[in-house]
């Protein structure tokens, strides 16, 4: 099975704060995989290192086998990494189907973001808005295609961020907490559109998720736990419910902490 993502002893100093600590995954092709861990673990400044937002210290990334440990954001995502963020980044003044057919902030190249504002082949715009709508019919939110962001609910907010994660030609996709602040059930359905991705489309997940008890019932593949910049451990959920080291890891948090950016 190819390997999607292998992270070799990452190391993130800021000042005298190491905030991860030589840290060693890896996540293989068509696979729905967990990043979990107390706050303030790292798990954030795990995603910015791994998808070129942040230098690294020390260590080495490589996606789809080609090393990205010095590659800025559009070069990674070049190879076929998209991530989101928390916070969704939406643009609030355009519709949702507006939305995805503008890429993630910050992670194309500026000559690719101004070249959506040249004249195209009718073409080339006519598949972009089909890939728009058939990502719109996979998430459910056809109905929402001419709204505008700033109506949206928290959990719809969520939905369209993934849409647009899904809209270049991403095989990897970095969900930084997708269902944060989104309440149980909507949090459950998207999660079945996860895994729907993953089955049908042939994506590959990598998704953050402080909740440890949801995540433990989300349908993913496999669950890598930080503790304290470092992991714990990397194993079925199964495994990760039956360890007695990740359960104390997460005793006496009560979820108040920021996470480390």
């Amino acid at each position: 099975m190819t390997t999607a993502l292998r992270v070799e002893g990452l190391v993130k100093d800021f000042g005298g704060l190491r905030a991860v600590d030589g840290l060693s995954f890896s996540v293989e092709e068509g696979r729905m995989v967990g990043l979990i861990g107390p706050n303030g673990c790292g798990k954030s400044t795990t995603f910015n290192c791994i998808s070129g937002m942040l230098d690294k210290t020390a260590g080495k990334v490589e996606i789809f086998g080609s090393d990205a440990t010095k590659m800025p954001p559009h070069r990674i995502n070049s190879l076929g990494m998209t991530r989101t963020f928390q916070h969704t980044r939406l643009w609030r003044e355009m519709t949702v189907i507006e939305n995805l057919l503008l890429p993630p902030r910050q992670q194309f190249s500026p000559s690719r973001l101004m070249a959506l504002f040249r004249p195209k082949s009718r073409p080339e715009e006519g598949e972009r808005l089909k890939r728009a709508w058939e990502v719109l019919e996979i998430l459910e939110i056809t109905h929402m295609a001419h709204n505008l962001s700033a109506e949206l609910s928290g959990g719809q907010s969520k939905l369209v961020d993934i849409g647009r994660a899904m809209m270049g030609e991403s095989r990897l996709l970095l969900l930084d907490e997708p269902v944060a602040g989104v309440a149980g059930p909507l949090a459950a359905r998207i999660f079945q559109h996860l895994r729907h991705l993953v089955e049908t489309e042939g994506l590959t997940l990598l998704i953050i998720e402080h909740n440890m008890d949801f995540i433990l019932q989300a349908g993913v593949d496999s669950i890598v736990v930080m503790d304290n910049g470092g992991l714990l451990m990397q194993g079925t959920p199964d495994e990760v419910r039956a360890s007695e080291e990740v359960v104390r890891a997460y005793l006496g948090g009560d979820g108040s902490e920021e996470e480390q950016e």
